[in-house]
């Protein structure tokens, strides 16, 4: 099932469908706009059964309903699914209790929304954070307790509904020495292999100089680079944001950015514990080692 649970915005599917109207309408688009963007049109999504239509139409329907643009199409459409009653069956052959509690969810939505909203949702505006304590691409180098210095790349900030993310890629460094860029020439980053689902033009195509990288493994397999990505929030990060130094700047590659594994990290002693053994920390999760001067730019 492509969904983590009975409630009505469970699961990318749902999620996807429910943040991207509310994202648009936070954006200030129409409501004309909106339905233009991600039109309520079941081939559009690819969606060819009965269970994942429920979630794509049951989350539409709540944000459509949130943002006081409800009509009779979608109304109508709910109504159909939940007599048709996909979901509650698969639920229910899995685990009857997870069937009647969506059984309950969808009552509560029809509920809710067979009525006209008299308090629809206000459009949100989402401070964007502009004392970043970093910037993209600075090299940070920080020393833990053994007295040796390592280093991470902030390949990127993320600000999104109002969250911002310092998006931190790990490295091999580990000496006595602070380092500069240069001194990174040595050493790698850590990242994953990612299976392609297409041929090997079409991979290339969608992660240019991905096959400078497949000539690295002499098992012949072809795949997406993904980079492992430490994420600290800004309100986090203030508590132990001068345990890091800006020591230059090192670039990932743009295509080289895409996101390999997440971790949120929030306190140093996290960094203490990754670092601290970090081929330990590698060989644990299945991360690879790719050199930097394959990663970044020159």
């Amino acid at each position: 099932m492509a969904t983590d649970g009975p409630k009505i915005i469970d699961g990318d599917l749902a999620h996807d469908t429910y943040w991207g109207i509310m994202d648009l309408y936070d954006s200030n688009a129409e409501i004309e706009i909106i339905q233009k963007e991600i039109p309520f049109v079941r081939q559009v999504y690819g969606i060819d059964d009965d269970f994942h239509h429920e979630l794509f139409v049951t989350s539409y329907s709540l944000a459509f309903w949130e943002i006081g643009a409800m009509n009779d199409k979608i109304l109508n459409e709910v109504r159909t699914v939940i007599d048709k009653g996909a979901c509650v069956k698969d639920w229910t052959a899995t685990d009857p209790k997870a069937g009647k509690a969506r059984q309950k969810e969808l009552n509560k939505l029809w509920k809710k929304i067979s009525h006209p909203n008299l308090k629809v949702r206000a459009r949100k505006k989402y401070r964007l954070i502009t004392n970043l304590y970093f910037q993209a691409d600075d090299l940070l180098a920080f020393k833990l307790k053994d007295n040796y210095y390592r280093a991470v790349i902030c390949a990127k900030i993320d600000q999104y509904r109002g969250q911002c993310n310092y998006i931190l890629v790990p490295t091999t460094y580990k000496r006595e020495q602070k380092p500069i860029p240069n001194d990174l020439s040595g050493y790698e980053i850590a990242g994953l292999k990612i299976g392609s689902g297409y041929d090997i033009e079409t991979t290339k195509q969608y992660q240019p100089g991905i096959e400078e990288l497949w000539k690295l493994f002499p098992d012949g397999d072809y795949f997406f680079f993904g980079a492992v990505q430490l994420v600290v929030d800004h309100k986090r990060l203030i508590h132990f944001k001068n345990h890091f130094e800006k020591v230059g700047i090192l670039k990932i590659k743009d295509s080289f950015k895409a996101l390999g594994s997440l971790g949120y990290e929030e306190n140093f002693e996290r960094f203490e514990d990754i670092f601290g053994d970090f081929d330990q920390h590698l060989k644990i999760f299945g991360y690879y080692k790719f050199p930097v001067t394959a990663l970044c730019e020159k």
